[in-house]
């Protein structure tokens, strides 16, 4: 017998902005919804904020999308995550800083070394496989929506933002570059790290234009039911909070901006837009805490499959119910 789907509850927004956060191999979720979001014809994109794996997500939907339309963008994002996965040199990336060596000594090779020491010639897999895959020329004059990419300005912590007109190769391994991991890379003479730092995601971006909804795609819980107790664990709650305090940050300020211009008599066209602003999030389970076990065991595209197919339940589960998943200040701690 055919099980029956939920009735949608709510109607879907027409057009949405897209916050796709960063996180590694975490990024995969994130395919997982786009993927399930791409088969709403309905559902149109307005315009894409990026951050490291986010933004390679982005620019995938992008490239797919302007060679073949919502199919060619659900091609280009499978495509992408396989690359990534049977890559030579993508298992650090992939997995962060705890690579898929046995040896404690050589996953924890980035505490005693500089990224240079390490990899002394920069193999970065990102450059290869957006080499390959992306069209940064047509990108910047005919992606069919606004493409923002997050970076982490060293010298001050700046969050810096590259726009449609500065989609590139570099822009890209600014915004994905862990500094664990890889040299910091120069854009125009500034020097910049991984953007999770200082917008992951950055909502600015999507605050001009049209659309009534951003949805943040995160890709890790928004809470965590347990306390870390054993030193790896600590570890990555610590890496967790650090690259998930700017968002919320700003979250807070637009919501409370938002409700603080609920009570104006009058506003300009941009306090009105803010004022009706919904801004969406759509996030893993608890469940994902599972999936941190299967990093060390499972095989590289076994475990972002499994993240996918969770990101198509989640996507699934908002499309039903989107005002549920409406962001309040419940979702971000009083002091953000």
């Amino acid at each position: 017998m055919a099980k029956l789907m939920p009735s949608r509850t709510a109607p879907l927004p027409n057009l949405i902005g897209l916050a796709l956060q960063g996180g590694g191999a975490h990024g995969a979720f994130t395919w997982g919804v786009l993927d399930r979001l791409l088969e709403e014809e309905s559902l149109s994109i307005e315009a894409i904020s990026g951050t490291s794996s986010g933004a390679l997500n982005g620019l995938a939907l992008a490239q797919g999308w302007m060679d073949s339309g919502r199919e060619g963008a659900r091609r280009c994002l499978a495509d992408l995550w396989q690359r990534i996965a049977s890559h030579t040199h993508a298992a650090a990336w992939i997995f962060g800083s705890r690579m898929l060596a046995k040896q404690a000594d050589a996953r924890n090779l980035h505490r005693y070394f500089t990224p240079r020491q390490i990899n002394p010639l920069n193999f970065n897999p990102v450059r290869q496989i957006a080499e390959t895959m992306f069209d940064f020329e047509r990108l910047r004059v005919q992606s069919p929506f606004p493409m923002h990419m997050a970076a982490t300005r060293v010298r001050d912590g700046a969050l810096v933002m590259f726009g449609p007109r500065q989609l590139s190769v570099d822009a890209l391994l600014a915004s994905t570059c862990l500094p664990q991991i890889f040299a910091p890379v120069t854009v125009d003479g500034e020097v910049y790290w991984d953007g999770g730092w200082a917008g992951n995601p950055a909502l600015e971006p999507l605050l001009q234009g049209d659309a009534g909804t951003i949805l943040a795609v995160l890709v890790r819980p928004l809470d965590h039911g347990d306390i870390p107790r054993t030193p790896e664990k600590i570890a990555t709650r610590m890496a967790e909070l650090g690259f998930s305090a700017a968002f919320q940050r700003e979250l807070r300020s637009l919501l409370l901006i938002g409700k603080s211009l609920g009570r104006a008599q009058t506003l300009t066209p941009q306090g009105q837009r803010i004022r009706n602003l919904s801004i969406q999030l759509l996030a893993p389970d608890s469940t994902l805490d599972s999936y941190r076990a299967m990093t060390a065991l499972a095989t590289p595209m076994a475990f972002l499959q499994a993240l996918r197919d969770h990101g198509r339940e989640r996507a699934e589960r908002w499309l039903l119910d989107p005002e549920s998943h409406a962001a309040s200040t419940d979702h971000v701690a009083p002091g953000s």
